[in-house]
């Protein structure tokens, strides 16, 4: 069995980026196992924050399971950086799969990068995907017109919390 770690956020797209990366080590007669890591700064915080964290881990884990890939969900609290790399070496997986977004040199400077720093201390390979490629939407808040681009349903908008989506044909 192949065991992925697929630390995720509140972004959707880089999740499902993340999401493919792993079901796409899914061969014929191979089994991939994928934890879902959640990571927030800590537990009062995560009680009022991580509704959209969890919804998006909802979204890959069934995208996962639809792709024959075993998915087993993990919370922790703490700097990212080093939650995702200890829970690696604990889990001992075979591959981290982050997703990574884009910042300025001047802002991963100031701010750091958990992608870097995890790239650079892991023990583990790292795959570092970016935003799923954007063609057409699958589903539009009716409200407040964000777009989804996802086979996933959409009952709830993450931006506005309204329930008026729509599937685009």
């Amino acid at each position: 069995m192949y065991h992925v770690l697929v630390p995720i956020d509140t972004n959707e797209d880089r999740a499902l980026s993340q999401a493919r990366a792993a079901a796409a080590l899914h061969r014929e007669g191979s089994e991939i196992q994928a934890t879902l890591l959640h990571v927030f700064d800590d537990r009062d915080r995560a009680e009022t924050t991580s509704v959209t964290q969890l919804e998006v881990g909802n979204r890959v884990a069934n995208y996962l399971s639809d792709q024959g890939v075993s998915v087993h969900t993990e919370s922790r609290y703490g700097d990212p950086a080093s939650e995702i790399v200890e829970a690696a070496d604990e889990l001992n997986a075979d591959n981290i799969i982050l997703g990574g977004r884009k910042r300025s040199k001047l802002g991963s400077l100031i701010f750091g990068s958990v992608s870097q720093t995890v790239t650079l201390e892991a023990n583990h390979p790292v795959t570092i995907t970016g935003d799923t490629v954007k063609a057409d939407p699958t589903y539009i808040c009716e409200t407040c017109g964000k777009k989804y681009y996802t086979e996933s349903e959409i009952t709830t908008c993450n931006s506005c919390g309204g329930v008026k989506i729509e599937k685009v044909r």
